[in-house]
């Protein structure tokens, strides 16, 4: 699980969606004053360079991120998102692009915290680059299965856990759904925001079937799908665990935006459906 390095998808397709989702979820937790912990179980590098090799090799970024940045009629939270990226670039074209722990870091307000977990033996140094000295955060080089839930619940009784394995692993989809039950059982009332890839083997299935007979409330799943492949996958998912009240609509007007932006030669969709209502 060590070879994947995000380095070569940083800014695609997948990284609008879940990341749009994981600011949304920060804005309307962060409605109250009361602290809260943001927690990232695979906080990559931090901050991505979309002129590096790796990024260059795939051009992902080109079909994802470039092309949403050159429109500007864009709902409140993308607004946001694209803010955030553009205080990481002095000048066009764009070149940084800030990863899941970094959007988060940048979110933190006074009184919130960071938990990050990166085990890579390149991304884990990156990473503490990317963050710099910031009391707010902490890093660590541990092992999500082991780490997360040995590091919950923080002091900070709310919060937002974003899962965001590479699914490189088969059985992964399954770890998974045993990861949260082990996460969820010590933290109840945390958002949890996972992340998954819609392959052709459509393994997906499973994890969304586990989580659905699962001990979990309030699960939204969303889907953001293509008529045909795409950067090898036919889509990326999101699992959302006790879900924010108007995040479901909110998050579909953020979206209709990114699949007019986005969606060329590809016919692209939005699919929002609740695994748990209650």
């Amino acid at each position: 699980m060590l070879s994947y390095q995000h380095s070569y998808h940083a800014g695609n397709f997948a990284d609008i969606h879940k990341h749009i989702a994981l600011l949304l979820i920060l804005q309307q937790m962060q409605q109250k004053e009361s602290a809260l912990c943001f927690v990232d179980s695979h906080a990559g590098r931090g901050l991505y360079d979309l002129k590096s090799n790796q990024a260059q090799k795939t051009g992902e970024a080109e079909h994802g991120v470039l092309r949403l940045f050159r429109r500007s009629d864009e709902p409140a939270v993308v607004h946001t998102y694209l803010d955030i990226i553009a205080d990481f670039n002095s000048s066009a074209p764009l070149r940084y692009y800030p990863g899941s722990a970094v959007l988060g870091q940048t979110m933190l307000r006074a009184q919130d915290k960071a938990i990050l977990l990166e085990l890579h033996p390149q991304e884990y140094p990156a990473l503490r680059k990317s963050i710099g000295r910031d009391k707010r955060v902490s890093i660590h080089a541990r092992d999500c299965y082991e780490g997360l839930p040995a590091l919950v619940p923080p002091a900070i009784k709310r919060g937002l856990v974003l899962i965001d394995p590479s699914y490189e692993v088969k059985t992964e989809y399954q770890t998974i759904t045993e990861l949260l039950k082990a996460a969820q059982s010590r933290w109840s009332n945390a958002v949890y925001l996972v992340w998954y890839p819609i392959l052709t083997e459509k393994r997906h299935v499973h994890l969304i079937e586990q989580v659905s007979t699962g001990p979990f409330k309030k699960t939204l799943n969303s889907e953001y799908l293509f008529t045909e492949n795409v950067e090898g996958m036919l889509g990326s998912g999101l699992l959302i665990i006790n879900t924010p009240w108007q995040f479901e609509d909110q998050f579909n007007i953020a979206m209709r935006h990114v699949i007019a932006t986005l969606s060329k030669s590809t016919t692209h969709q939005h699919c929002l459906r609740w695994v748990h209502k209650d």
